[in-house]
């Protein structure tokens, strides 16, 4: 199938999908979907365990293998919606939670890539090394499935910025991690693939991520003002929404050329673009245009991404010795995650006053999404690769059913204890 036949099917299924849960799940739309996709997957592995001939499941693998699932994430879904997320968020709000942001989104990726690898080295003999780059891969955190659950249980703006900044920066930074790590494992070959430089070493990897890092924020900013620069000269709406999406675009796959962080350039470039280009470069009706396109950009690639995820169950192998270690690794994924936002709040009360609902809400809503399970589908084929594949899959769909579905609820009892005590304070 041709990738227009590819992206035909996938937005039926997910409109499809997005119909069933309207009226018989009543889900939140991006859960409701992949749980849709999700019982469609389950029910075909059983009717070809029952009836054989007809082939259904290898037809699904099939559809499953032409989408590309990991280069389709990586190398386009991920940039639009990191822009459409950034372009959507206060720069001053963000300012005043720079410090937790930066803590948990680069600190917080380390402690949680130790933890998650070394515990899984343990739990499966699988190589340190590898383990890391399993625990790179399931870190980064994507709360677009959340999000609005959140902002309907009326969640404060500190706290609500909090979870989103940091997701969209360490996806950034979860991705260069990962392929520090994958360069160490696995050697150059997979490393070029995916922008890194050749016989990455350990003594180089600072200077790598720095490389990575800086590169993509430098860009961002770059092509961010030049962007600007250009919208502030214009006032037609149609072609200032051209613009934006060819930043977005463009911006990604010049970053990918360059060899520079992809996910932070569209982070970087989003935050100008929605603070200082919607203040100075955009009327109101330029204004109202963008914000409505990349919300529906947002709700329909979400839409496709959530679909993907609810079929890519046909992906894995499932094998006896994965018992034990599948639901291992959703445990290990929560402690990881939790001392990963431990310990920089910890190092934060120390000069100022963090509120005891941030360490619960952070934890519970750090929901995993496609980049993990793009991610792991990228790595080179080895023995390890369809365990590390099956256990990312795993803790993605807990952490958007599970996590996802009730932390809305803990968000309003904490809230209503949080209002029970002397009183709220600003952090």
């Amino acid at each position: 199938m041709n990738p227009l036949q590819i992206a035909s099917i996938v937005l039926v299924l997910a409109a499809v999908s997005g119909v069933f849960n309207y009226f018989v799940l009543r889900l939140p739309q991006a859960i409701g979907i992949m749980v849709t996709a999700l019982i469609g997957s389950i029910l075909i592995l059983g009717l070809d365990h029952l009836y054989p001939f007809f082939d259904l499941a290898g037809q699904a693998r099939d559809l499953v293998r032409s989408m590309e699932f990991s280069s389709t994430v990586l190398d386009g879904i991920l940039g639009l919606l990191l822009f459409a997320g950034a372009l959507h968020v206060s720069l001053d709000d963000l300012k005043k939670q720079a410090l937790p942001v930066l803590l948990m989104a680069t600190l917080g990726i380390v402690i949680s890539t130790t933890i998650v690898g070394v515990g899984f080295s343990w739990l499966t003999g699988m190589p340190l090394l590898i383990a890391l780059v399993f625990g790179s891969l399931i870190s980064p955190t994507d709360p677009v499935a959340v999000l609005g659950i959140l902002q309907k249980a009326n969640i404060r703006k500190s706290l609500e910025t909090k979870i989103t900044g940091e997701s969209l920066f360490n996806d950034g930074v979860g991705y260069v991690v990962y392929l520090l790590l994958v360069g160490i494992a696995f050697g150059a070959a997979h490393g070029d693939a995916h922008g890194a430089s050749e016989g990455v070493e350990y003594a180089a990897a600072a200077q790598l991520f720095a490389q990575e890092a800086a590169g993509g924020a430098l860009l961002g900013a770059a092509l961010g003002w030049a962007c600007f620069q250009l919208m502030r000269r214009i006032d037609e709406y149609a072609l200032e929404v051209l613009l934006t999406l060819a930043l977005a675009f463009g911006g990604y796959e010049l970053a990918i050329a360059l060899h520079v962080s992809a996910p932070i350039m569209a982070v970087v470039a989003g935050l100008m673009i929605g603070n200082v280009g919607r203040r100075d470069a955009m009327s109101e009706e330029t204004r109202l245009h963008v914000d409505k396109f990349w919300h529906l950009i947002d709700e329909i690639l979400n839409a496709a991404l959530f679909v993907m995820i609810g079929i890519e169950i046909f992906a894995l192998t499932f094998e006896e010795t994965m018992i034990i270690a599948v639901p291992a690794a959703i445990v290990l994924a929560l402690l990881a995650r939790f001392v990963s936002v431990l310990v920089p709040i910890t190092l934060l009360r120390t000069f100022r006053e963090q509120d005891g609902d941030v360490i619960p809400m952070m934890t519970w809503g750090g929901v995993k999404g496609g980049i993990s399970i793009a991610l792991a589908l990228s790595l080179p084929e080895n023995e390890w690769k369809p365990l590390i594949l099956a256990a990312t899959y795993a803790v993605v769909v807990f952490s958007i059913l599970v996590q996802g579905l009730s932390v809305g609820w803990l968000a309003r009892k904490l809230e209503l204890r949080r209002g029970w005590t002397s009183g709220p304070t600003s952090q």
